[in-house]
């Protein structure tokens, strides 16, 4: 993962160096995201300011640095995530005359933007993805969150700034930042045990919906639309049923697993896999080692209270497939030393009894 953080100075009342020093100390918060680079671009005339935190994943030299201008000057893009079929969209744009200076994702996705458009961009996209571009043809801000959320990001105004970042603690960083509990993200938490969409646990902040695109003018208006929807993609789905056999069904499942899978293989560092022995986890593994030439690394944890255990199920799996597995068991010693670490992490209320596993395996 990487960290993004950037603002739009609606007043446009800060010079150059302050402008980026302030750019620049948001995305410092988010190290912990991206520690292999770092980075911040500036317009003081715009008002602008975006910052990176870069984890290497494709093309680990500084031709991947973001935040990202495109070959024609016209955008810059500070993003985190993985596009998986830029490999599918890089010649099209080649052949526009686009040109590239590395094989990164990050780059493919800056020039497509450049060249179709946000929308018609992210609508070609495969991937999860957070992102924010900058337009300085029309100078518009557009903020993009993959179809499912699954990368974060968070927004709203400050201060007269409009202020985006990956994570909330960017904006503790801010000058006169003083944070209100926001009661109706309280209450949904109470219900939900997490904070929906497009709330967050402060007053005038947001998370953008997923699927969503959030496009601010100069002057700071909002428009937000949808690129994407879980509910119209059930529609088109129940209006032509997929009237197979099971057969039929199977393959084409496997079919639709193995390319999905294959192609979050494509990277420029080791791989590995959360294992738990399950049916969806002991899939993606399987599917892993079938497309891989080296052994695939999986990683489980362990608990010794039964009923609660999963890693002899993982470990039988990764037996049985051949992967370089690594089992880590958790006491409640080790449970209750990274409960206080949990509200840093998150940020904001999180009641997922998981949290602590997924700590600790990903650390692993």
């Amino acid at each position: 993962m990487c960290g993004i953080a950037g603002l739009l100075d609606l007043e446009r009342r800060s010079g150059s160096q302050a402008l980026e020093a302030l750019g620049r100390a948001m995305a410092t918060t988010l190290n912990h995201r991206g520690p292999d680079a770092h980075g911040v671009w500036s317009d003081a005339e715009a008002g602008v300011a975006l910052g990176h935190t870069r984890l290497a994943i494709v093309d680990l030299s500084p031709a991947g640095a973001q935040p990202m201008v495109s070959s024609c000057g016209a955008c810059v893009i500070t993003y985190n995530g993985e596009i998986y079929n830029a490999g599918d969209l890089r010649p099209e744009l080649e052949a526009r005359g686009r040109r590239f200076r590395g094989h990164s994702d990050t780059e493919v996705l800056v020039e497509a933007i450049a060249e179709w458009g946000v929308k018609p961009t992210v609508e070609r996209l495969i991937g999860m993805f957070a992102f924010a571009s900058w337009d300085r043809r029309t100078r518009t801000l557009s903020l993009v969150r993959d179809r499912l959320g699954i990368k974060p990001l968070y927004f709203g105004r400050q201060n007269g700034r409009l202020v985006l970042a990956s994570e909330l603690k960017a904006f503790e960083v801010l000058p006169d930042w003083k944070p209100e509990l926001n009661r109706n993200a309280l209450a949904a938490y109470l219900r939900l045990a997490y904070v929906p969409s497009p709330h967050s646990i402060y007053r005038g902040i947001d998370k953008l919906a997923p699927g969503h695109i959030a496009t601010i003018n100069a002057e700071g208006k909002v428009e937000t639309a949808a690129f994407w929807s879980v509910e119209k993609a059930a529609e088109r789905g129940k209006s032509a049923p997929f009237n197979v056999s099971d057969r039929e069904a199977i393959d084409t499942l496997e079919l639709l697993l193995g390319d999905a899978v294959g192609r979050r293989l494509v990277a420029d560092v080791p791989l590995g896999a959360f294992l738990s022995g399950g049916i969806d986890s002991s899939t993606i593994a399987a599917m892993m080692r079938m497309r891989s030439n080296a052994a695939v690394r999986t990683y489980s944890i362990g608990f010794r209270e039964e009923g609660f255990d999963e890693a002899p199920h993982a470990r039988a799996v990764a037996a049985y497939l051949g992967t370089d597995h690594t089992e880590l068991y958790v006491s409640p010693a080790e449970a209750r030393q990274v409960i206080p670490e949990l509200p840093t992490i998150y940020d904001e209320p999180f009641a997922d009894s998981s949290a602590v596993g997924v700590y600790y395996v990903t650390r692993a």
